[in-house]
């Protein structure tokens, strides 16, 4: 249930250098910098071409040239993605892609060699725009890839197409996942290469007992469809899932013997052992609170036990603090890995080696935000932390010995949010850097001693310009001892003698925080206007069981909770923050959220009437038990063993409590929080006497963004009934 509408995508992306020397960076989420072996040189799309960087000077060269990639006869290809071979002779270019539920992830793929110029269209006799996650084989001389829920291999010196796989279907896939493991884990590319490039472990998802939740479409033909999504919700058995070796040459694949009933857990990651011909996975139970790292022999199907954990509440996998799942951190050779934790009550990175004996690398209380480079040359390894504040991130370096203490990089005069993308060799890397007031710019710098960053454009304007700055951060601590981190963004010529309108932004649940210290904080995306020239007040504060790096115990303090300890967390905040500022007007209290914001609006208004008069909530969980089960069981719980928990943290439970003023907004072809929960939440309002507003979107996702119009109508929807039942202004 991750917030799906994002205010600013700009931090955590990189786009051309020559954005990044401007300092400025916006891209799309799946194109990533595409640095080379050596370190020294990164590529990026350009000018329908790609163009290769000197990280040292800054030089650029033509990599790839957009005649290159012209077919006979044809017009230039549209590079939506590309890679390319270790030695760069061959390259991938990925077009004409379409949506997979959420990301682009099915398209078109051609072939470049650059010593002949030969340029071919792979896939030939699939449908158009149908491969899946095409990838060389380690050799240079196969390309894999997955059309149609099967795995195919094709040979690019005769161009002949081979189907690993013949069996898939809607509901029975290979090589890539089914919705709720794409949605909850980021499980989407489900196939590895050999390192001999003689075989491929891939995923088979099979969703065959899993029933179809059915969408309804009644717009685009005369008579009503429906949509089958293949979707298990709270309560509902996972789908089957095994992992197999293909052999390249003979297509006979033998199963990994992985332990325990398939329809019962979950295999999170694969991957391939450098060091042996063996594979690695984890596996989770379905409760997501224990996890077992397996090695797999790939000739023989056989597994072992590696290493145990578990938790009270649950496990988060990679995916959790790394958008990129593939890729298992070895060290030594394939003899160890680094492995994340917070067993001990925060994250931190152990050294684990293929005995199963483990190594803390990071003692103390403070949390790993991610790993982003492991630098076994130098000893150490980069990553993401925050210990003195929890709504900023910095890059900082760590021995791999575990003796060494955690040390800063990111400069000093740089207070706010810091992103990097570290080259291979962990000598240059590409920063991003923003807060609440300085809009995200890029540079390279030169690790471990960020050098240059006196010189750069960011500090130079963070210690030389002066900014209106609208924002504060505060903390604040409830009655029962919670201390919330949340910002502030006062009106234009504000005066502390009057009183304003207060709008709180929400989200409260494990798979997000909002109130971080990045752009866009203080600022409403949805708002029509200037809600500070209008006369709002805008909050947004973080409870309990939101991702920060405050600690395991205040992570997962909402384990079978949610809907509870975050409205809690929530109210009493906001009655602190009227104690301690007069300027806010309590008779004018609205508050907003999305998806998982929305139902905590819809409980917020429903049971604190007294704090929240106004509330509008948007693609919001009226009843837990509609939604997904791997990410409901994750944080609630099987509610076969604790259903109260489930009704105790539904809004459709408290629907009598409402007596200010709902606007509920949901469309109709949403995925992800299905329709269904309008129609459950509705009913109880109508069988319980309660007036409220609703405007439903035909056909649009969970993002309410599909077809012309549709977010400016959003926008000034949300705008006017904030402003007719929350009237800005000072009084």
């Amino acid at each position: 249930m991750r917030l799906r509408y994002f205010r600013y995508s700009a931090i955590g992306v990189f786009t051309l250098l020559a954005c990044v020397m401007a300092g400025s960076a916006s891209a799309q989420p799946w194109k990533q910098v595409k640095w080379a072996k050596d370190g020294q040189t990164f590529y990026q799309q350009e000018n329908n071409g790609i163009t290769a960087y000197n990280a040292k000077d800054g030089g650029q060269t033509a990599k790839i040239t957009p005649a290159q990639l012209t077919p006979k006869g044809g017009t230039p290809i549209q590079i939506e993605d590309f890679s390319y071979t270790p030695d760069e002779k061959k390259w991938l270019i990925y077009t004409k892609a379409q949506k997979v539920w959420r990301y682009k992830t099915r398209g078109d793929y051609w072939m470049l060699d650059i010593a002949s110029g030969k340029l071919m269209q792979l896939g030939k006799g699939l449908p158009a725009s149908s491969l899946m996650f095409a990838k060389f084989s380690p050799d240079g001389q196969k390309v894999a890839y997955v059309s149609g829920h099967n795995l195919y291999v094709e040979d690019l010196l005769t161009g002949k197409v081979k189907a690993l796989t013949t069996d898939g279907t809607r509901r029975l896939i290979n090589g890539t996942f089914d919705w709720a493991y794409e949605e909850e884990f980021d499980c989407r590319d489900g196939f590895r290469w050999s390192p001999d490039s003689r075989s491929i472990a891939y995923w088979q998802i099979d969703a065959r007992k899993i029933r179809d939740f059915l969408m309804i479409d009644n717009t685009d033909s005369l008579y009503a469809y429906t949509i089958p999504v293949e979707y298990p919700k709270a309560g509902e058995s996972p789908s089957s899932c095994r992992v197999g070796v293909v052999n390249v040459t003979t297509a006979r694949t033998t199963w990994l013997q992985v332990p325990g009933d398939a329809q019962q857990h979950y295999i999170t990651r694969v991957e391939w052992n450098p060091a042996t011909k063996g594979l690695i996975l984890q596996q989770l139970n379905r409760k997501q609170n224990q996890s077992i790292l397996y090695t797999a022999d790939a000739l023989t199907g056989k597994t072992k036990e590696l290493y145990k954990e578990s938790d009270s509440a649950w496990i988060d996998i990679r995916s959790r603090w790394n958008s990129e799942l593939t890729g298992w951190d070895w060290t030594n050779s394939g003899k160890s890995f680094i492995w994340v934790s917070e067993k001990d009550g925060w994250r931190h990175l152990y050294s684990v080696d293929m005995t199963g004996k483990e190594t803390l690398l990071t003692p103390g209380q403070y949390d790993i935000i991610n790993l982003l480079r492991i630098d076994e040359a130098h000893n150490q390894a980069y990553v993401l932390a925050s210990p003195d504040n929890a709504t900023q991130q910095y890059l900082y370096k760590v021995s791999l010995d575990g003796k060494g203490t955690l040390e800063r990089v990111s400069p000093v005069v740089e207070q706010g949010t810091h992103e990097y993308e570290i080259s291979p060799t962990a000598e240059y890397a590409l920063h991003s850097f923003s807060n609440h007031y300085y809009q995200p710019h890029s540079e390279m710098v030169y690790l471990p001693a960020h050098k240059d960053a006196e010189k750069s454009r960011i500090a130079h304007d963070l210690m030389t310009s002066r900014f209106a700055v609208r924002q504060e951060f505060f903390q604040v601590t409830t009655a029962d001892g919670v201390t919330m981190d949340g910002w502030m963004a006062r009106p234009t010529n504000f005066d502390s003698t009057k009183k304003y309108p207060v709008v709180f932004y929400v989200y409260g649940e494990p798979a997000a925080a909002t109130a971080k210290d990045e752009y866009g904080a203080g600022r409403s995306f949805i708002y029509n206007g200037d809600m500070a020239a209008d006369g709002y007040i805008y909050i947004s504060m973080d409870n309990r069981g939101t991702p920060l790096p405050k600690g395991r115990a205040w992570r997962k303090a909402i384990y079978r909770k949610v809907g509870q300890v975050n409205m809690q967390d929530q109210a009493n905040a906001a009655v602190e923050l009227f104690k301690r500022h007069a300027y806010l007007d309590t008779s004018r209290v609205a508050v907003w959220g999305w998806s998982g914001g929305g139902g905590m609006t819809l409980n917020l208004l429903f049971r604190y009437p007294k704090i929240y008069k106004t509330g509008i909530a948007i693609a919001a969980v009226g009843s837990l038990f509609t939604y997904d089960n791997i990410y409901q069981e994750r944080y609630m719980g099987l509610p076969q063993e604790n259903r109260q928990d489930y009704i105790d943290g539904s809004p459709v439970t408290y629907t009598k409590g409402l007596v200010g003023n709902l606007l509920y907004i949901h469309g109709t072809g949403d995925d992800n929080v299905h329709y269904q929960n309008a129609e459950l939440l509705q009913n109880e309002l109508i069988r319980n006497g309660k007036q409220f507003q609703f405007m439903s979107y035909p056909n649009r996702t969970h993002s309410i963004s599909e077809g012309a119009g549709t977010f400016q109508h959003l926008s000034a929807l949300y705008t006017n009934y904030l402003k007719q039942h929350c009237p800005p202004g000072a009084r």
